[in-house]
């Protein structure tokens, strides 16, 4: 990356509700977050945060993976499409699908990755699921949230850039860990966005 601009280019890879993407688009607009969202892609076509996007006037585009194609013949259309945005960086904002070297090696120290849990913890799905169960077996007494660069095909394992503890209380439900999880996630990722473009933009 190299600093031209004071305000990155963002594209957001989605697969689901977009509460994330809503995130990013709002500390970009109240001026917390130095960037642009360029475009939003989803390899889900009923993916809500389609309409977020819209919302917004950000170019939203659906990119699903064709079932003849292999994963890497699929990373390598998704970073030529990522790449015709010009991004500085690439949000992983509730994308579900795992990233192969052919995204990857385009992307170097530029993929970011939000996972709702802590660093070592609960990698890959359903990790605040994981996280709940466990806690009910006295395994854990708190969950919490990660933003982490990409730089390989390892399962939420990369450099850390910001974390934080969000503690299971005895009376939760799976929901009401849930809602508080993504409540860190909404404020945790801006920042670390934010933190990292001063620091490496």
């Amino acid at each position: 990356m190299s600093r031209t601009k004071e305000k990155a280019r963002l594209v957001v890879l989605i697969s689901g509700s977009g509460t994330n993407l809503q995130a990013i688009l709002d500390a970009c607009r109240r001026g917390e977050l130095s960037a642009e969202v360029a475009a939003v892609i989803s390899d889900q076509p009923q993916a809500y945060g389609l309409v977020w996007a819209k919302e917004a006037g950000v170019p939203a585009i659906v990119k699903p993976k064709r079932k003849e194609q292999t994963r890497a013949q699929y990373d390598d259309e998704l970073a030529q499409l990522c790449r015709s945005y010009q991004p500085d960086l690439i949000i992983l904002a509730g994308w579900m699908r795992l990233l192969t070297r052919a995204f990857l090696d385009h992307f170097p120290m530029q993929v970011i990755n939000l996972h709702p849990a802590l660093p070592g913890a609960f990698p890959g799905t359903h990790a605040i699921q994981r996280a709940y169960e466990a806690y009910r077996r006295g395994e854990i007494t708190h969950t919490g949230v990660m933003v982490h660069l990409v730089p390989d095909e390892g399962v939420d394992n990369g450099p850390l850039l910001a974390q934080e503890v969000v503690p299971i209380e005895p009376d939760d439900t799976p929901e009401a860990l849930e809602t508080r999880v993504h409540s860190v996630e909404h404020r945790l990722l801006p920042a670390a966005i934010q933190k990292y473009w001063v620091e490496n933009g």
